[in-house]
């Protein structure tokens, strides 16, 4: 299963099927290496469905990384509100403001160099690298870990460096060299549609008589999942105060939860003690 015949049967499959079945998603209509760049950031634990109005929006605002880098971060996080995980939105800035400072206003092409800019990881870095400059770099999404681990069947938890590195090898050995975006996008696409988390739709896969998984009746149990934390539970307690029409807001600090946004004034109290003890602090 795993010689490079078989890497381009699975690959050749699944770019037939993308390009009849893909979505019609406004990223994929660009090359341009920022707009993708933000579609990235905003599809991170946010569904398709959820993104695209933020995104047209946001390119509308800020079409470029200048305007962007221009812009005030309070006036970014205005147009994020609702999007959620707002640290995206402060990397985002951050790093276009590195981007029009240092780099000529142009996003590097090099994985490294991509991951070394705010908020950019290993999957961010290669779909950019893949999508807007052709490079063969491997993007591992979830949909994408989710596809790779049930057609090789491997039953590791994904999250682990050895696993990982597996995962990245399938992969790279599944892009066409000559088409990577494309692979990386079918790859996705598969998981997001068909290849889902919960009861995939296995008689649709174009792949399915590639996948070890389904043969084996195991696909519900890849990948492996690691078991839940426990939820946290803070207790918190805020103070409504206003005069003559004005209302007192305070904002929280840059980093950690809900950083840098407004709020009224408070904070976590103990589960024992009083509202009005908490606020005294």
């Amino acid at each position: 299963m795993q010689n490079s015949d078989i890497y381009g049967e699975i690959s050749a499959a699944l770019i037939a099927w993308f390009q009849q079945a893909r979505r019609d998603l406004p990223w994929r209509r660009t090359q341009d290496p920022y707009a993708i760049w933000v579609s990235e950031v905003m599809l991170q634990q946010t569904q398709v469905a959820t993104v695209v109005p933020y995104y047209e929006r946001f390119l509308a605002r800020f079409p470029t990384v200048e305007a962007l880098a221009a812009a005030d971060l309070d006036e970014v996080l205005a147009l994020w509100q609702g999007l959620g995980y707002y640290g995206r939105a402060r990397h985002l800035h951050a790093a276009a403001r590195i981007v029009r400072d240092t780099l000529g206003g142009e996003l590097p092409r090099g994985v490294q160099a991509l991951r070394a800019l705010p908020g950019i990881g290993e999957y961010i870095a290669a779909a950019i690298a893949s999508t807007a400059f052709g490079l063969p770099e491997p993007a591992l999404d979830s949909n994408v870990i989710r596809v790779i681990t049930r057609v090789f069947n491997v039953a590791e938890d994904p999250q682990r460096a050895p696993v990982r590195r597996t995962l990245r090898a399938h992969a790279r050995a599944l892009l066409p060299p000559d088409r990577p975006a494309l692979g990386n996008q079918a790859l996705m696409e598969l998981g997001a549609v068909i290849c889902v988390a919960r009861n995939p739709d296995c008689p649709r896969c174009p792949i399915n008589a590639y996948c070890t998984a389904r043969a084996l009746g195991v696909q519900n149990e890849r990948p492996v999942r690691r078991p839940r934390a426990a939820l946290p539970h803070r207790h918190l307690v805020a103070a409504l105060i206003s005069r003559e029409g004005r209302l007192l807001l305070v904002r929280r600090v840059p980093r950690g939860l809900l950083g840098g946004l407004w709020e009224l004034p408070g904070g976590q109290r103990a589960p024992s003690e009083a509202p009005t003890t908490a606020l005294a602090r």
